[in-house]
């Protein structure tokens, strides 16, 4: 497998997940990581910190035009939609929020399938609504693999739940630890 971009969704009770999945991986991975997570709109800084004491690779915010480079984590800025665009970067965006959210998942998930196709993994982790869902399905219609949480697993498994029924047949459900098996093997 491929693989170029792993884009990883989630709210509400994803963050020990998150930081479970960046201590996992190693200094060297080679597969850019972009953090679609629903956060404070107006809490501008901790957060990339926070991630950072977990993570052994750089945690970034981009900025509009950045390049997306392998073995770098990027989170989607604070009150801004992320896209990822054909040229392998970001653009960054104030539109109206989506599922009531900005960032967007579904909107970071269905740019990245559409310029990364088969080389795009998509993770829907814990949340409690259903944003992500639509991204999923998209990954999954433009040829890349889905991963969705255990919803058992889950603090709040509303997220996963809508990306499995929406995406039909996730490629893989699976809980934070598989999860991490499953990136480590790419």
């Amino acid at each position: 497998m491929n693989v170029k971009l792993i884009i990883i969704g989630g709210s509400a009770g994803s963050f020990q997940v998150i930081t479970k999945i960046l201590s996992s991986l190693p200094k060297d991975f080679p597969v850019p990581v972009v953090l679609a997570l629903h956060r404070l709109k107006h809490v501008r800084h901790g957060f990339v910190e926070a991630l950072s004491i977990k993570s052994k690779m750089s945690v970034y915010e981009p900025c509009d035009k950045d390049k997306i480079k392998p073995g770098k984590i990027y989170l989607a800025p604070a009150n801004y939609h992320l896209y990822i665009e054909l040229a392998g970067t970001f653009a960054l965006s104030t539109e109206e929020a989506v599922n009531h959210s900005r960032p967007s998942i579904d909107l970071t998930l269905m740019t990245g399938g559409y310029a990364y196709k088969n080389k795009c993994v998509g993770i829907i982790l814990s949340g409690a609504n259903k944003d992500g869902a639509l991204g999923m399905a998209k990954i999954k219609e433009y040829g890349g693999v889905t991963v969705a949480q255990e919803p058992s697993d889950a603090q709040m498994p509303t997220m996963p739940v809508a990306a499995i029924e929406k995406a039909k047949n996730v490629d893989h459900v699976l809980s934070s630890d598989q999860i991490i098996k499953f990136l480590l093997s790419l």
